[in-house]
């Protein structure tokens, strides 16, 4: 009867702990948010044999960080606000952009300014007249946009000759790219592409620690209603690998359902699931309440953050010429991703299993903080406002 009163008063603190942390975090934010996701803005470039166009996606939170485009604070840009500072946007999005063609300077001019939805929110679209407008070759930007802001902004390149695509990531360590026009080809999409699945697993972090609280576990065994170490590392790696498979092909139905636009979901309600599969995934491990296996967890709550990869996709502008290679490229840098965590993550796992402190420190307080983030991540998706940021 104590045993049972305790495992009782235990249940009730863990989640008073996730209610309390959730509703302090809550009390002491005041900044609107837009959505979860990292900055990124889209540098647009189309290149053939008669002229070269350029377009430049920035988005409308960024644009109020830096130069304040909410003119009457209410958290809501409107057209004539963003319309208003048109002028100033242009000169300052211009004075962090350079680019050569065929190592000639190229000016731009902001000729018009649009406005379109991605996935994370409203963003102000540059329409740029370059000073030289043949064709080129030879290719290289400079960018320095947002990088002292914010490090963990990016430039996205889309660069496409003749309907092929080439992706490029601007950072603040890479801010300057070369390439040149005869690069994109199939074979450069599908090399593109894995590189940006494996960039997205590892910034996103939502997906990360969905994958985290599936692995906590994997180096235990449930006996009893007890966790218990496994014997053998073998059995532990076959696991984590059905596991991680299982959550790609999983994803892989909902991405391609996504992008072919068969299915269409909001993204605020998709976000929010992929933050609600997290705490459940996390209180999984503390009271096992879902009799399945660890791989039936990730097939289930993987179609979810399918939809989810599917943003980045849409955002970046797949041509249809393309679309299969890319989304090919994008699947197995996923997998590469994610095999990567498992590679620095089981190892340690599996030697310190046995001790005290991976059963208390490692799962369960860890899944305590993971089901903690996640429900403020909930709260902040749910709610459309920003409390940790990220």
């Amino acid at each position: 009867m104590k045993a049972t009163t305790l495992a009782s008063h235990r249940r009730i603190l863990i989640i008073a702990i996730v209610v309390a942390f959730a509703a302090i975090s809550l009390t002491f934010s005041s900044r609107p948010a837009l959505a979860h996701k990292a900055s990124d803005s889209y540098l647009k470039i189309r290149g053939d044999q008669s002229e070269l166009g350029v377009q430049w996606h920035i988005a409308i939170k960024d644009l109020e960080l830096l130069i304040g485009v909410d003119s009457n604070r209410d958290g809501d840009v409107t057209w004539g606000e963003l319309k208003a500072k048109q002028t100033e946007i242009a000169a300052h999005a211009l004075s962090h952009l350079k680019m050569w063609l065929d190592e000639r300077p190229c000016e731009f001019e902001v000729t018009e300014m649009l406005f379109t939805e991605h996935s994370d929110g409203g963003y102000a679209v540059l329409n740029l007249s370059p000073s030289v407008s043949s064709a080129a070759e030879a290719f290289k930007i400079e960018y320095s946009f947002l990088f002292d802001v914010d490090p963990t902004h990016r430039g996205l390149v889309l660069f496409e000759a003749n309907e092929v695509p080439a992706t490029y990531v601007l950072s603040p360590t890479q801010s300057t790219i070369e390439f040149n026009a005869g690069d994109a080809s199939l074979w450069s999409a599908l090399v593109d592409y894995t590189k940006e699945g494996v960039w997205h697993i590892w910034i996103g972090f939502d997906h990360i620690l969905f994958l985290i609280s599936l692995l906590l576990p994997a180096v235990l065994i449930r006996k009893s209603n007890q966790w218990q170490p496994v014997d053998r590392f073998k059995p532990a790696f076959r696991s984590v690998l059905k596991i991680v498979t299982v959550f790609t092909i999983a994803h892989s139905i909902t991405l391609w359902l996504a992008v072919m636009q068969y299915v269409t979901l909001p993204s605020r309600l998709v976000e929010s699931a992929i933050a609600f599969s997290i705490i459940v995934t996390a209180f999984n491990n503390l009271f096992p309440l879902l009799k399945i296996p660890g791989w039936a967890i990730a097939f289930v709550f993987g179609l979810i953050h399918g939809f989810g990869f599917a943003n980045v996709l849409l955002d970046l502008g797949l041509s249809s010429m393309t679309l299969g290679i890319s989304l090919f490229g994008f699947n197995i840098g996923v997998e590469l991703g994610q095999l990567a965590i498992v590679a620095v993550f089981l190892p340690l796992a599996f030697m310190i299993r046995k001790t005290k402190f991976y059963e208390l420190a490692v799962l369960k307080l860890g899944s305590i903080l993971i089901a903690c983030i996640a429900a403020i991540w909930l709260l902040e998706r749910v709610g459309n406002f920003e409390i940790i940021g990220f």
